[in-house]
């Protein structure tokens, strides 16, 4: 599976804004099918489900949704295929890819109430800056 992501490149110009949304489309769809493949090399079937990594691309991609100059979205596809890579080749661990694509920046919102209940400010201020 690492092969396949290798020989996929991102072209360095899309002409047109069209273009440029159907090379997202073509990156989202290389994305999803290497979720199998990541999820066996990170050992993620008990922390994540296939479903749940599809949100995670997903929402990574809609965040962008705004931008509409070709170019720098050639730029986002090209760090994003660059991440793609490191994550299937290996060069990431397993609480990289958790703390970045399932837990996410908000951090484990479940876990503030039980950890703050008793605590002094000091403790309830670091506990919630030492998420991500």
């Amino acid at each position: 599976m690492a092969f396949a992501a290798r020989s996929v490149k991102v072209a360095p110009n899309s002409a047109t804004l069209e273009e440029a949304r159907s090379r997202t489309f073509d990156f989202f769809r290389k994305a999803c099918r290497s979720i199998p493949a990541v999820m066996e090399i990170y050992n993620l079937r008990d922390v994540a489900t296939v479903s749940q990594l599809r949100a995670s691309i997903s929402s990574q991609i809609r965040k962008n949704e705004h931008i509409t100059n070709p170019k720098v979205i050639d730029m986002l596809l090209f760090k994003g295929m660059e991440e793609l890579n490191n994550i299937v080749e290996h060069a990431k661990q397993r609480h990289h890819i958790i703390g970045q694509y399932i837990i996410g920046h908000e951090g484990l919102v479940h876990d503030l109430g039980t950890k703050d209940q008793g605590s002094s400010e000091f403790l309830k201020h670091f506990y919630g800056s030492n998420y991500f």
